[in-house]
């Protein structure tokens, strides 16, 4: 009988006390593994840590301050004993078969270190998905075309757009110990980052096919203002050391790149516009321009930026 491959699951918990026994229940209840499932609780202030402790005492509970997301998921790296790592957050939910699903897709491209799969964006406050989503995303899920994304070397497609999603990712701890753990210096941003890295030096294989929910909330810190451009600081970043080529030879298309650039830098001066830092917003848009200037978002929030308050452009 082959042995099963050791995965170790890293699930960052804060303040989740109402979704993480049924993100917990999807977890464990995956085949064609065996688990290690770790949850880091990152200084909760409600009762998580303690449901986790009562309820589930196969999984491994590390408490810790708050810190943020990048070093819970760091502490679950350096506990993990498996020889591969996956990452759920606390308020997502994997679907039956996903690991199994990865470690096919992966052994069907010798080399591969790391997978992602498909998913589906759940707007939802229940903590468990209702059957009648998981009936029809089952009855879509060998739907020709409707779950296609990149796969492969990556890199080029990563500097146009953050295709890989946390909640879905299954890598060898090895790998991580080779590129390095995230970026605790990056309050958002610090996954891309990283499957920036990970894009250099291993093909990352996507299954196509849903295999997870990706939860959207009122909570989700993805809906909060950010304060700094951190998509666009992690993408220059990537092109300063690597540029425009990834490993496998393919370029980016640079005109491309450099109009997701300077629309990182236009959104996030209209964000800081929104929030009535007019000299933080011009300075932003100044950076979309240098970037593209032709870009006119930037041309527009620039000039707004020093009108009026109230003051708009057509």
């Amino acid at each position: 009988m082959a042995t099963l491959p050791r995965v170790s699951v890293v699930i960052p918990c804060f303040n989740t006390e109402r979704y993480i026994a049924a993100t917990l229940r999807a977890v464990l209840a995956q085949a064609g593994a065996a688990l290690e499932v770790i949850v880091v609780d990152d200084g909760s202030t409600d009762g998580s840590a303690a449901l986790v402790e009562r309820e589930f005492p196969q999984v491994r509970l590390i408490r810790r301050s708050n810190a943020g997301v990048a070093a819970a998921r760091n502490a679950g790296i350096e506990a993990a004993t498996g020889d591969w790592v996956a990452f759920c957050d606390a308020d997502d939910i994997w679907l039956p078969g996903k690991l199994a699903a990865q470690f096919d897709t992966m052994a069907a491209a010798p080399g591969c270190r790391m997978s992602y799969t498909a998913w589906h964006v759940w707007v939802s406050a229940e903590p468990e998905p209702e059957p009648t989503l998981l009936q029809r995303l089952a009855a879509e899920a060998d739907d020709p075309g409707r779950w296609r994304g990149a796969t492969g070397w990556l890199y080029p497609e990563l500097l146009l757009d953050c295709v890989v999603w946390t909640s879905t990712v299954l890598m060898q701890r090895s790998l991580l110990s080779e590129i390095g753990s995230f970026d605790t210096g990056l309050r958002i941003g610090e996954d891309y980052d990283l499957w920036l890295r990970a894009s250099r030096v291993t093909r990352i294989e996507r299954v196509m096919r849903p295999l997870a929910l990706y939860r959207q909330h009122p909570g989700s810190i993805t809906r909060s203002a950010p304060r700094d451009n951190y998509r666009g600081r992690v993408v220059q970043r990537a092109l300063d050391t690597w540029g425009l080529a990834g490993p496998d030879g393919r370029l980016a298309d640079a005109a491309a790149v450099r109009t997701e650039l300077a629309g990182s830098w236009s959104q996030f001066a209209y964000t800081q516009l929104q929030a009535g830092q007019r000299a933080a917003a011009r300075r932003s848009a100044r950076a979309a321009l240098r970037v593209q200037p032709g870009h006119w978002p930037g041309w527009k929030l620039l000039l707004r930026s020093w009108l009026p308050r109230g003051g708009r452009t057509t």
